[in-house]
């Protein structure tokens, strides 16, 4: 469907300025080159298929569970013949009627959107799949009873958009080891979130290209509230935040249950921005919430990602990151592990937030965690028993933690 050129962007007119100096043209070359970013050749042109791309047969089953908690991302995958970003982001705005709420053309909404997904490399866990489950996992997320009205159109047009683009031209590698291996793109962006910075620095890039600007009917106002959100919530998915976004998460569902009410008031940017942040962070944690074949697909994926990093980190000379050494972890235990400290107490706020909205999802995480923790090697398990029975001797229970 698209043709591109491997080449980088060219830099802005502005450089080319007879008025700047060479010193001042430098600086603008340099701000104007995002590395990663490639030129379109020729972008989609012709009748918009009724998915966004051509299908094959058994697509709209698929396409209505995108309401649902849950579905094949993987088939998606394959049903759309490798554009489940495009399909799943399209057919969600489309449906939610803010193509026309905001006089979004299809043509440079898919131009934008198959852009993108050529952006996101061929990873095991970081590609556009990935993208496209954590946009409909959003977008279930947002479509809470308990959030029933709080939202206006731009900001859910922001949500969606945020995990859209939110790990686009992921290297594969954490921002751990591209800070430890003086990565260009951790200098350029001062060890500061580095991944999630560039994320956002490349998308906004393409916006750039007037065949892909589907936000050329926003006003001014709108389209700088939309960027001013979907940089907060892509910053949010630096998994480093994710004590903070927890421990705000926990305060506001106190303070929801000390005014006694049954319904979120959410009527500062503060207030409301910390809910989006929170709904990204739960969609990128969101795998092990998911049907437990799924969440093994995934699982096998990351794992795969994390030991490629661990071999290149053995190779250069550094420290292994945790679960990157591929002769020395086990899925089963980590993963327990993974749900206990960082996913459970997270989906257990959100759940209290939206109560009873999210049982299901809590449910699905039992299931899965006794699914691993069932698979815990014998020697292992007892060790994990014998750590669990001292914790609780010496009163330091997780609820004290």
């Amino acid at each position: 469907l698209l043709k591109f050129q491997e080449e980088n962007v060219p830099s802005t007119s502005a450089s080319n300025s007879p008025k700047l100096t060479f010193v001042e043209k430098a600086k603008l070359s340099a701000i104007s080159h995002i590395s990663g970013v490639q030129k379109i050749r020729s972008p989609f042109g012709g009748k918009i298929p009724q998915y966004g791309v051509e299908c094959n047969k058994g697509i709209a089953e698929h396409i209505k569970k995108l309401d649902e908690w849950g579905p094949d991302i993987f088939e998606i995958n394959r049903l759309s013949r490798g554009h489940s970003l495009t399909t799943v982001t399209y057919n969600i705005l489309k449906n939610r009627g803010l193509l026309k709420v905001f006089n979004i053309q299809p043509g440079p909404m898919i131009n934008y959107l198959l852009v993108l997904e050529h952006h996101y490399r061929d990873n095991p866990y970081h590609n556009q799949i990935h993208a496209a489950d954590v946009t409909q996992s959003m977008n279930v997320l947002i479509s809470s009873p308990a959030l029933q009205g709080l939202f206006s159109d731009l900001e859910i047009l922001s949500a969606i958009f945020a995990s859209a683009i939110h790990d686009v031209d992921h290297p594969g590698f954490t921002n751990q080891y591209l800070i430890n291996s003086n990565s260009e793109l951790a200098i350029m962006y001062n060890d500061e979130s580095v991944l999630e910075q560039h994320h956002l620095a490349v998308a906004f890039k393409l916006l750039q290209d007037s065949s892909c600007d589907f936000l050329a009917n926003l006003t001014k106002k709108q389209r700088k509230l939309l960027r001013k959100m979907t940089i907060d919530m892509v910053l949010a998915t630096d998994m480093s935040k994710h004590m903070s976004l927890l421990a705000d998460l926990k305060t506001m569902v106190e303070a929801k249950k000390v005014a006694g009410s049954s319904v979120l008031t959410l009527e500062k940017y503060p207030d409301r921005i910390q809910v989006l942040q929170s709904m990204i962070h739960l969609a990128d944690l969101s795998n092990p919430t998911k049907p437990i074949d799924l969440y093994r697909s995934w699982n096998q994926r990351i794992m795969e990602e994390y030991w490629r990093q661990g071999d290149r980190e053995k190779d250069l000379g550094l420290e292994l990151s945790p679960m990157c050494d591929r002769y020395n972890v086990t899925l089963e235990k980590s993963q327990v592990g993974f749900i206990d400290f960082i996913v459970h107490p997270i989906f257990e706020t959100w759940a209290d937030l939206v109560v009873p909205h999210a049982q299901h999802i809590l449910d699905q995480l039992e299931i899965n965690r006794e699914w691993y923790q069932e698979r815990i090697p014998e020697e292992q398990q007892d060790a994990r028993n014998d750590n669990e029975s001292n914790t609780q001797d010496d009163g330091n229970t997780s609820e004290d933690t």
